[in-house]
Formats: structure tokens, C-alpha cells, sequence
């Protein structure tokens, strides 16, 4: 038996199980047996029985055939649990199963788990009354991020090479530079969100928290494409592994604002993003642009309180009895909309998306990519979930969100690339392009990959 999981790609992977260097099951085995030792909290469901029969028959000849696949605890799963990680829904089990994971089952992943997130995933941090804390893979006192905590954690300790995960604010991105990984969310509508999806607010996508770019790449081969029960979806676009680093990158134009002119960013780390940006440029043959300003108005509380309808709709008639179940914020949130939001907010909210929408199409009327900090700081301490300070560090919520949330509500492609290490942390860049330049993003993150390689897991992991 293999003694630990795959500490390559999830495409190596797939080539060592296609020339017998392993095999689907000794590395689900293994997968399983290092989760058992892992004190990261990653994990909130193990199916371990019918994934291992599943890797028994796996048929490496498919894009991930055999690759063990952690499935965020917001997505579904027949049968699997449907908590959101919440209490209010510990006992329900989920009654379909989602496009992508259906899609992705049908390239070859074997579904094994579910990794942890925040509670119906309303804030960037892995801390709920129903799991507890998620760690860091390269510290486990270090948040993990969020909400695709658990994922990012799981990928980067080693306990397995891919998983699911969602970004409504950053919560690909966020994990994914917390933990040294890669973290795309793409072109709104680019994975579809079905069945049973809710629209509102429209700045969530699904995608994966990956260690190579080609992994991201052949996960959109797999999953992307239009779905009738996703009406915002976007046609298939086949060739994303194909056509990696194929793209004319030279001359395009760059700006590089580390704090994307509102988020407090720690000096060491703004250094660090603008090195890796300026790199970046040379590497890729791009035309830095300075004097650009990015103008996307704080849609603040107005926003925030508008996104919790979904919540109020999701719980079904179970608010506010549910109240004690609920964490603090979420349970502040609710009771704040319940009694504040009006039609009044609600206008000044809509006012300000469309302020936001063209505040960005303005940046991209003189550049083609912005790179910014994914996080303004390196992982903080793993129990805070709000705003505060720890020592010379700003952190919380509403500092992250105010880097990462602008491409969710404008809907624009970003990605976050590791960069290196702060105080022996992980710190990510991100890049931003247009709508639909998915693919430019995936080349620039190609070209970090190659000229500057990153650790494709933690020190010291599987942990």
C-alpha cells in the first residue's frame, strides 16, 4: 500500500495510475489514511465505502480517472449530507446532485468527502458551531480561508490533489492564496450552478481549488458548458488543457494597484505582489500602465444584507426560531436585514452595482489585466471571524472581501497565484481581466508556474 497520497497534480496522478506507478485504490486508501491522522479539521463527511468500490473499477483511460475528488460541503450529493454547515440542516441529506459533480463523476473523479466551509458560506473564514475550525495547511493555528476552506486546507496538506469549491466574495481566491495554491474563478456563468440553483445575487460561480494550472484547465474541460437548469450558464468552450500557454500575451497591458485602492494591505506583502506583478511583465512581454484608478463604489451594508434573501429563502420558514443555531454573524446579519433592509436600500444597492459594472469596464478601456493582492495580509489566527486587529495586522472579513469582492460583483475573471512566502506563509497575486479572457488568465498563471515554480503542497504535508 502506498503510504501517502499523491503529492504531484491531480493530472500526474491520473499518469502514474495510466502506467501502473499506483492505482485508484491504494491512493483513495492512502487518501483515507492520512485524513484519519490529519489534525487540519478539513473534512466534515467521509464515503468511504462506496468511493473505494468506486476506485476499484475506475477507468484511468478518462481526464481524472481515478483522481479522488473532495467535494465543498455547500455543493450536493444525493444522499451525501446537505448541512451548508449549519446546524439548522445537520440531519438533511441532499436529494440531487449538481451538474458539475455529475460531470466531473463522468470524467473519472471519485467523490470521497466533504471538505468544510463557513456557514452557508457568508464569510471568508472555516469556523462554524457545526465543524469548528478548519486550519491552514502550512499552520494549523492559521485560518484556512473561506469558505472553501476545507478544500484549500485538504489540497495543500496533502490529503488529496483536487477539490470542489465556490466564490460568491473570494472564496476560491482567498483559501487558494492563504494556502499556496492555485484559485480561478472565471467569467460568471462559466461553470453552470445547477439543478435547483437560486440566482440572486448573481456573483456566485462554482470551480476548484487546484496545485497546478493544468489541473485548473482540465477541470473546465470537464465541467463547463451551458445547462438548461442554469439559464445564466455559458456555452462550452473545449480546449482549455489544449490550449494552455498558446495565447499572444506580448503587448497586452497591465496595471498594478497591490491594494486595489481600498483594502489595507501589510507592506511586506504589497512588496511582494508588486515584485511578482512587475516579473510577471517582463516574463509575459506586458506593458505596465500607471495612473490607472480603480473607482468600484463600498456597496457596504446595503449589499450584504440584500445578499441574505437567499439565506431567508434557503431556511425555509425557519427564522428566526433557528436563531441560537446559527453563528453570531449570520444570525446578526439576519436579524439586521430583518429590521433595516427596505426598498430604500435595496435602490441604493442596484445604484451602486451599476456605478460598480462600469467603474471596472473604465480599468479595462486602458488595460487588458489588473493585479492586486488576493489577501491583504498572510493567514491570520485560525478562530477570528471578524474585524480586528492582531498585533500589526488588520484583519477580518471586510478587509479580504474588499479585495476579491469588485470581480464577483462585476463578474469579471480572476485567478490568485502563489507568489512565495511572508513570515513562512503563503502570499497570493491576482489577476483580473475581462469578461471571457478566462483563458488569458489561465496563460499568465502558466507563465508564474513556470518561471517561478511554487510548492505544490505545504511544508511538512501531509500533515
Amino acid at each position: 500500500m502506498t503510504d501517502t497520497p499523491w503529492l504531484g497534480d491531480a493530472c500526474s496522478l491520473v499518469d502514474a495510475f495510466r502506467s501502473g506507478e499506483r492505482s485508484p485504490k491504494e491512493e483513495l486508501e492512502a487518501t483515507l489514511a492520512a485524513i484519519d491522522r490529519s489534525e487540519l479539521n478539513a473534512f466534515s463527511f467521509l464515503d468511504a465505502d462506496e468511493a473505494l468500490e468506486a476506485a476499484t473499477n475506475a477507468d484511468v483511460s478518462r481526464p481524472f480517472g481515478g483522481v479522488p475528488l473532495a467535494i465543498k460541503e455547500l455543493e450536493s450529493i444525493e444522499g451525501w449530507p446537505s448541512t451548508e454547515a449549519s446546524l439548522v440542516f445537520k440531519d438533511r441529506k441532499a436529494t440531487f446532485t449538481q451538474t458539475s459533480i455529475e460531470r466531473a463523476k463522468a470524467a473519472g473523479c471519485i467523490p470521497f468527502g466533504m471538505t468544510t466551509a463557513s456557514e452557508f458560506g457568508g464569510l471568508n473564514v472555516s469556523v462554524t458551531k457545526l465543524n469548528g475550525i478548519t486550519g491552514n495547511a502550512w499552520d494549523k493555528t492559521r485560518t484556512a480561508g473561506g469558505s472553501s476552506g476545507g478544500s484549500s486546507s485538504a489540497v495543500a496538506g496533502g490529503l488529496c490533489t483536487l477539490a470542489t469549491g465556490g466564490d460568491g466574495g473570494g472564496s476560491i481566491r482567498i483559501p487558494a492564496a492563504f494556502n499556496g495554491l492555485v484559485g480561478m474563478k472565471g467569467t460568471v456563468g462559466r461553470i453552470p450552478r445547477g439543478p435547483n440553483m437560486m440566482v440572486g445575487p448573481m456573483t456566485v460561480l462554482l470551480g476548484c481549488l487546484a496545485r497546478s494550472v493544468r489541473d485548473v484547465c482540465r477541470y473546465y474541460d470537464v465541467t463547463t458548458g451551458a445547462d438548461e437548469r442554469d439559464p445564466y450558464s455559458l456555452p462550452k468552450v473545449d480546449g482549455w488543457e489544449r490550449n494552455l500557454g498558446t495565447h499572444q500575451l506580448a503587448g497586452k497591458r497591465i496595471a498594478i494597484i497591490p491594494d486595489l485602492g481600498a483594502a489595507v494591505v501589510r507592506p511586506e506583502v504589497e512588496g511582494a505582489v508588486r515584485d511578482a506583478a512587475e516579473m510577471l511583465a517582463k516574463d509575459a512581454g506586458l506593458e505596465v500602465v500607471g495612473g490607472v484608478e480603480v473607482k468600484v463604489p463600498p456597496l457596504g451594508v446595503e449589499w450584504a444584507m440584500a445578499n441574505l434573501a437567499t439565506l431567508l429563502a434557503d431556511l425555509d420558514g425557519r427564522w428566526p426560531e433557528c436563531k441560537d443555531d446559527l453563528t453570531m454573524e449570520m444570525a446578526f446579519g439576519l436579524t439586521l436585514a430583518s429590521e433595516h433592509f427596505d426598498l430604500e436600500m435595496a435602490a441604493r444597492c442596484e445604484a451602486n452595482r451599476s456605478k460598480a459594472f462600469e467603474a471596472m469596464a473604465d480599468v479595462f478601456d486602458r488595460v487588458d489585466f489588473l493585479a492586486c493582492a488576493t489577501n491583504p495580509d498572510v493567514a491570520y489566527p485560525a478562530h477570528i471571524t471578524v474585524n480586528t486587529r492582531v498585533g500589526d495586522q488588520k484583519v477580518g472579513i471586510e478587509n479580504n472581501g474588499a479585495l476579491t469582492i469588485p470581480a464577483n460583483i462585476t463578474g469579471n475573471p480572476a485567478i490568485s497565484v502563489p507568489i512565495g512566502l511572508v513570515n513562512e506563509l503563503p502570499v497570493g497575486i491576482q489577476i483580473i481581466a475581462r469578461h471571457h479572457a478566462d483563458a488569458l488568465l489561465l496563460d499568465l498563471a502558466g507563465v508564474v508556474e513556470r518561471e517561478r515554480p511554487w510548492p505544490l503542497v505545504a511544508a511538512g504535508a501531509p500533515v
